[in-house]
């Protein structure tokens, strides 16, 4: 009894260090980010040259009650003969009692470089909706004042701007989708103010080798840089199997390791995978992480991809 006891402990000790960690930082993890990009980078939205729609669902942690949860919902389509690009983002993030939904409008403007190299620059233009129920918590003492009232709905503006230079075999971006800091909690029935907005940057890159006529591999890398927080570090590679199916790992730098995979049904439709382990000491209490992908898009005759896109 006394082990299980300490063992319980532990856990949610882990829990509220991981969950502050969270919350400090804002934004959701996404393995399968090189083909979520729209959710970081506004300049993404056009660039496939065809009206796109994704789904996204993460959920972290499997087996730990009040681990994250994430879904994504993006479409995106080129306008002006491709000379410019419009995005719908919405994002569902849920940490314990704590939910934030975002609702973000994305504009592109795409300038050709050279004849296969374009620079898009793009801006988004939303906001955030976040809220806590305190009534989901098992609280030790129901008295507590910090806890008789949940966090007002809070609806707040933001902004943000991106850069993503690419062609058919290589991407580099750049990006701060969040530009304006708020601050969620106030000093109001004696609630502490813990929960601020910090500006989050983002750089990612990748590159598509062929190794010969039906393989392709491409290495890509995202970067993080927050205020306050360690510098986030991710690393992965996938195979291209004639242009249809693909496998790969992940390595996110202190922190898990990954497979994923995907499918091109058909044309229009591809489903994606991932599954995460950490590598901290939270991987003795969970099963692991897991996303699920799907992206399906509308070709139009003069803007069909005669080289399918590995992101």
């Amino acid at each position: 009894m006394h082990i299980k006891v300490i063992k319980h402990i532990g856990i949610l000790m882990i829990l509220l260090l991981l969950s502050f960690k969270s919350i400090a930082q804002q934004d959701p993890s996404f393995t399968q980010y090189m083909f979520n990009t729209m959710t970081i980078n506004p300049a993404y939205a056009g660039t496939r040259n065809v009206l796109s729609a994704s789904l996204l669902h993460r959920s972290q942690w499997l087996g730990i009650d009040g681990a994250p949860e994430t879904q994504t919902l993006s479409v995106h389509s080129p306008i002006r003969d491709g000379q410019m690009g419009l995005g719908l983002n919405i994002v569902h993030d849920k940490i314990g009692p704590a939910t934030t939904t975002r609702f973000n409008g994305n504009y592109s403007y795409i300038l050709p470089i050279d004849r296969y190299t374009s620079l898009s620059l793009g801006v988004s233009a939303g906001a955030d909706i976040f809220d806590i129920n305190f009534s989901e918590l098992n609280i030790f003492d129901p008295t507590d004042p910090n806890f008789q009232n949940d966090v007002e709905t809070k609806l707040s503006p933001q902004v943000g701007l991106g850069a993503m230079l690419y062609n058919d075999i290589y991407y580099v971006s750049l990006s701060v989708p969040k530009l304006l800091r708020t601050e969620y909690y106030d000093d109001n029935q004696g609630a502490v103010s813990v929960a601020k907005e910090r500006l989050h940057y983002y750089l990612t890159a990748g590159y598509v080798f062929d190794i010969n006529d039906n393989v392709k591999l491409k290495p890509s890398i995202l970067t993080r840089f927050v205020s306050g927080s360690p510098v986030r570090l991710d690393l992965s590679a996938n195979f291209l199997i004639n242009d249809k199916f693909s496998l790969g790992g992940a390595y996110r730098l202190s922190s898990a390791y990954s497979v994923l995979s995907t499918y091109q049904i058909s044309d229009a439709f591809l489903i994606g995978f991932s599954y995460d382990r950490d590598t901290s000491e939270l991987v003795n209490f969970n099963d692991g992480s897991f996303e699920i992908f799907f992206r399906y898009e509308l070709f139009k005759r003069y803007k069909k991809m005669y080289t399918p896109r590995f992101f």
